[in-house]
């Protein structure tokens, strides 16, 4: 019976905790690697360091994390490079990319 309050306890936790919210880390990641790719691919430098200071400052520093964002920012720079698309203007890209932010902070807030 000792056993049991505390086994019930983490029942509750584990069901207050949103299902959605292991899912945002990794998608913001991904959205901020797009970013950064279409940034590098339409020679924008200052918004690259911008995604890319994002990633280091506001995510864990693990290896998932890294290679998720470094595999999105290739397929971006090679998909960018196809010329199927155009570059969006500075300003665009930079709302794009503070709204990654927001996303990415909002997914990791312990890592700031």
């Amino acid at each position: 019976m000792k056993i049991a309050a505390p086994l019930l306890f983490l029942s509750m936790a584990a069901l207050c905790i949103p299902a959605h919210a292991a899912d945002e880390g990794p998608a913001a990641v991904a959205e901020l690697g797009q970013l950064n790719g279409i940034a590098l691919a339409c020679q924008q430098p200052a918004l690259v360091s911008r995604a890319r200071n994002a990633i280091v400052t506001a995510a864990p520093k693990t290896r998932d994390i890294g290679e998720a964002f470094e595999n999105a920012t290739n397929a971006a720079y090679l998909e960018q490079g196809k010329g199927k698309t155009p570059c969006p203007d500075g300003a665009t890209l930079a709302s794009r990319i503070a709204a990654g932010e927001k996303r990415l902070q909002a997914a990791f807030p312990k890592a700031q």
